[in-house]
């Protein structure tokens, strides 16, 4: 079973800055009569994303062509699918896309565009990612990925010093390992009592899992065997192309959220000394707030605070929000992580990767 967490606010001062901070944000609503669901430009935005993923693989399918230009546009796939998976998916899940439950159902179902699960990620990202953000043994996202330790809580091995070099190619396996993981992962879920939390049945699980990736290798492996004249080498490693650039993408953006400098990662005890609220400010950065078109394209996760405070509300209103959960934080005294750029993001993360591979001085 998962360790129970209780987060303490340690005095008024941060359940009013918690109450204030809602507040506002409800005016900004309010006041601009609007909803804090998708809009049209979402909608646009969704048929973008998804066009991106799907039309390069028909005409693959469908238009004779050099090796070398299938495989470009197995790589544009990648980039389809993270977007896909950052700013369609994620917000469904959440339940952020729509008020009607029928609309983000549908959406999160875009996640099996990975070849990846539903129930899977929800536990994962919903229930533990969100609830204990950053905290070592609850959040599996700050778990050590092969030889990269991401958390300053996991032991610490020799070549862990070498990880700022050798992590980017690692970071590329995530989505393509996920197809065998996944089962491992229900199971384990299963144990701690997390899948019946979902009021979902184990057997049924597993079942619709293995269908699901069943019908996902014959698409997009099956299909180009059948449909085109390339070799069986060239379509696994246009395959590996697509998830090894999807992987990639997704892994830069938590990182360079989560493993950061100014970001916290609290031992797991029992009781966590802050508000809820306020640890998501601690274990969390934002990043290239001014660049429209990462903004764009990552799904608003460069607003990663503003997302870990209001997971409900659609990534397409967090330029908004952002000004009134940093002022609010200000006059709090709390501290608001933000990285000015996307490199700025990236090298904080470098030098955190250093940093976790380094035997502590004291």
């Amino acid at each position: 079973m998962i360790q129970p967490v209780k987060f303490i606010a340690q005095d008024k001062t941060e359940k009013q800055f918690v109450v204030d901070l809602r507040k506002r944000v409800n005016d900004y609503f309010k006041l601009n009569h609007i909803s804090p669901k998708a809009n049209a430009n979402m909608v646009i935005k969704t048929i973008v994303l998804i066009s991106s993923y799907i039309i390069p693989f028909i005409i693959i399918l469908l238009v004779p062509m050099n090796a070398w230009l299938a495989l470009a546009l197995t790589v544009l796939m990648g980039f389809g699918i993270a977007g896909v998976g950052m700013g369609v998916m994620h917000d469904a899940c959440h339940g952020a896309y729509s008020q009607k439950h029928w609309v983000n159902h549908l959406l999160s179902g875009t996640l099996y565009l990975l070849g990846s699960n539903v129930l899977n990620w929800k536990i994962q990202h919903n229930v533990l990612h969100h609830t204990y953000t950053n905290i070592s043994g609850l959040d599996e996202d700050i778990d050590d990925k092969g030889p990269i330790r991401l958390s300053e809580n996991k032991p610490l091995k020799w070549y862990h010093k070498y990880q700022f070099i050798y992590a980017f190619a690692f970071y590329g396996l995530m989505t393509i390992t996920m197809l065998t993981n996944d089962f491992t992962r229900l199971f384990k879920y299963h144990q701690a009592g997390l899948v019946k939390s979902q009021n979902k049945k184990i057997a049924q699980e597993f079942v619709k899992m293995l269908f699901r990736k069943i019908i996902y290798l014959s698409v997009i492996i099956g299909l180009p065997l059948w449909l085109t004249d390339y070799t069986i080498w060239q379509i696994l490693f246009g395959f590996f192309m697509m998830h090894w650039t999807a992987s990639i993408i997704l892994s830069f953006v938590f990182q360079m959220a989560h493993v950061v400098e100014g970001a916290e990662q609290p031992m797991p005890e029992s009781n966590i000394p802050s508000d809820w609220s306020i640890h998501q400010l601690h274990t969390t950065s934002d990043f290239a707030r001014n660049n429209k078109f990462i903004t764009w394209y990552v799904g608003g996760l460069n607003f990663q605070i503003e997302h870990h405070l209001f997971p409900n509300i659609c990534h397409i209103h967090y330029k908004q929000l952002a000004p009134i959960v940093e002022q609010t934080a200000k006059e709090y005294g709390i501290y608001y992580n933000l990285k000015p750029s996307f490199n700025s993001a990236l090298l904080s993360h470098i030098y955190r990767l250093k940093e976790l591979g380094k035997i502590p001085s004291h």
